[in-house]
């Protein structure tokens, strides 16, 4: 074999090579654009959306009667701690504990939760047995 003839060997594999790659990269573009957005994490469920066209008062304590803490605007997205039944609005008797930092508590009736929410007894028995050591007694 000549030396012409190993470079234009060498040319069409090199072609070929540089065929392959093109193709590989036209594809892995294609398949980039095709690709779904990476979705931004939403709020930790349970979370809850209001739904007074009016916004929701945040209240003290789960009660009408307890002092406003803050102030949640419609469709705004809220975390949920727990629930318990106390005073009803609106013939709804439940109320969540928010997760913000205040700790404030919201009427259901205006709430829409997405996730389970766990009644505040069971979330705070299930917190003391994981954060506290049984107590052994001597006897």
């Amino acid at each position: 074999m000549s030396t012409t003839d190993i470079l234009a060997a060498r040319g069409k594999r090199l072609a070929a090579g540089t065929g392959a790659l093109a193709t590989a990269v036209a594809l892995g573009a294609t398949l980039f654009a095709a690709a779904p957005a990476q979705a931004t994490p939403g709020p930790a469920k349970p979370y809850g959306v209001v739904t007074a066209k009016t916004g929701l008062s945040e209240r003290q304590y789960p009660s009408t009667d307890s002092s406003v803490r803050g102030y949640l605007r419609h469709r705004a997205h809220v975390g949920l701690v727990c629930k318990v039944r106390t005073q009803s609005v609106g013939g709804n008797s439940v109320w969540y504990l928010t997760r913000e930092d205040r700790g404030a508590w919201v009427a259901a009736k205006y709430v829409t939760n997405s996730g389970r929410v766990k009644y505040c007894k069971d979330v705070h028995r299930t917190r003391v047995q994981a954060n506290h050591p049984a107590k052994h007694t001597v006897g």
